[in-house]
């Protein structure tokens, strides 16, 4: 369905550190600097940030979630740690199972240092 998503940064290298962590967790090489912008490229899709291109500060989006989809708890459990451990702070409810319309989910959620807003998502396979 997405090609991309790019989100703003206001400090590129708090940033590539930030996600380049929590991203290698999912086994996702490090990004690539072009510019004002960071790549991290897939054969799923490309996420990126980017400094403002209008200039002005990068602010977080009220009410927008993008999630990583993860492989398994552990991964969750990791990608969360990564995050924490470089710049990243949890939000909502701690690491763990939810259950929903969806199925059951294992997830965790951050915010960027940026203050973006970040999901760690595994589906549990039913029973």
């Amino acid at each position: 369905m997405f090609s991309h998503i790019m989100i703003g940064t206001n400090d590129l290298q708090r940033s590539k550190t930030f996600y380049d962590a929590a991203l290698g967790t999912l086994g996702i090489a490090p990004g690539n600097v072009d510019r004002h912008r960071i790549f991290w490229r897939t054969p799923a899709g490309v996420f990126s940030v980017s400094l403002p291109i209008d200039g002005k500060p990068a602010t977080a989006g009220n009410g927008s979630t993008f999630g990583f989809a993860c492989q398994s708890p552990e991964q969750v459990e990791a990608f969360h740690a990564a995050g924490c451990a470089n710049g990243g702070s949890t939000c909502e409810d701690p690491p763990g199972v939810r259950e929903g319309p969806a199925g059951k989910l294992y997830l965790a959620y951050l915010r960027d240092p940026d203050g973006n807003k970040i999901c760690a998502l595994y589906r549990v396979p039913k029973a």
